[in-house]
């Protein structure tokens, strides 16, 4: 009979060990190359989008530069806009650009706060999820049907409407009556603000709606416990919890006021002259862009390539400022 073997029940139990370590450092190198992958591949997307947007703003730079370098920093203020003779200046475009998304956002702001207060604090539950969907999908209509909207159904009425009556009432008066001066035909920078901020509204309700509803049920109800209101409860807790969300969606409604192109293009007049009250037509930098780009050669071309530079560093400072502000109050909270 062949000799019976026995196995060392210690080494048996070694043996169990070494293999279940084995497995288990496979694991982990297996995990680790995959963290080395994922990081490398969202790395490479980021740094991709990176390189896109140098790209974009080194070809701007480019193409505009034969029209900074004969212009110069007067190109800023210079109020010429000569086709013919290549006399040209950004102030016209610049201004209409900055007084329409202002008056868009002071339209816009006020609205959307109040819709997102109603819709997280005071609307009933059965409404609250359709009327949020409804004001989402404000924000898919392409911008091509708010000029149309703007031009063929609210300039009009806007004209009968309102700009009558406020020119008739409040156009002789003094400091504020320049104002209303102009032309009563439904177009001009104020018609272009109101309709900007009938796009920008969906998306700064939306952000301020979803930032609001992340504030912990908690504290709401540790305040309406204190006896608070509804609006102290949204001014002393809601609003400094979810500040920096708040300031995101405004900045970006900011960002698509003062890039809209073709809805500004129907209502703003696309006068090349510095508009003298609300009610006159004036242009933007978008519009312009939209207007002259599919003809434009020469320093002509080079110049809507400016135009479009200025855009973007407009863009730019705008939400440089806006963090500014919001690291600022960050240190003023730890202070």
């Amino acid at each position: 009979m062949p000799p019976t073997v026995t196995m060392n029940p210690a080494r048996a139990t070694a043996s169990v060990a070494d293999q279940r370590s084995d497995a288990m450092a496979a694991v982990a190198r297996r995990q680790r190359l995959q963290d080395v992958l994922f990081h490398r591949l969202t790395q490479f997307f980021s740094l991709l989008v990176l390189v896109a947007l140098v790209g974009i703003i080194v070809s701007l730079f480019v193409n505009a530069w034969p029209t900074f370098a004969k212009f110069g920093a007067h190109f800023l203020w210079y109020v010429e806009w000569d086709i013919i003779n290549e006399e040209f200046g950004a102030a016209i475009a610049i201004v209409g650009t900055v007084i329409s998304a202002g008056i868009a956002l002071l339209l816009a702001v006020p609205l959307a706060f109040g819709i997102a207060v109603f819709l997280t604090e005071t609307c009933p539950v059965w409404l609250r999820r359709p009327l949020g969907i409804a004001i989402e999908l404000l924000a898919a209509v392409p911008s091509i049907i708010y000029g149309m909207f703007g031009l063929f159904v609210f300039a009009p009425v806007f004209a009968d409407q309102l700009q009558v009556p406020l020119q008739s009432v409040l156009g002789g008066m003094p400091l504020v009556g320049w104002l209303f001066g102009g032309a009563t035909n439904g177009l001009g920078i104020l018609a272009a603000g109101i309709i900007l901020a009938f796009m920008v509204l969906p998306f700064i309700a939306a952000v301020m709606r979803d930032v609001f509803e992340i504030t912990p049920p908690i504290l709401r109800e540790s305040a309406y416990g204190l006896g608070c209101t509804t609006w102290e409860v949204v001014r002393q807790v809601v609003l400094p919890y979810t500040q920096k969300g708040v300031i995101g969606g405004v900045m970006l409604g900011l960002g698509r006021a003062l890039g809209e192109t073709m809805a500004v293009t129907f209502v703003i007049g696309n006068a090349n002259r510095l508009p003298t009250s609300l009610f006159s037509p004036g242009t933007s930098i978008a519009s312009v862009l939209a207007n002259e780009f599919g003809e434009a050669e020469g320093l002509h071309f080079n110049t809507l390539f400016a135009l479009g530079f200025l855009l973007f560093c407009i863009t730019f400072l705008v939400l440089a400022m806006a963090k500014w502000l919001m690291v600022r109050t960050e240190r003023a909270k730890g202070a």
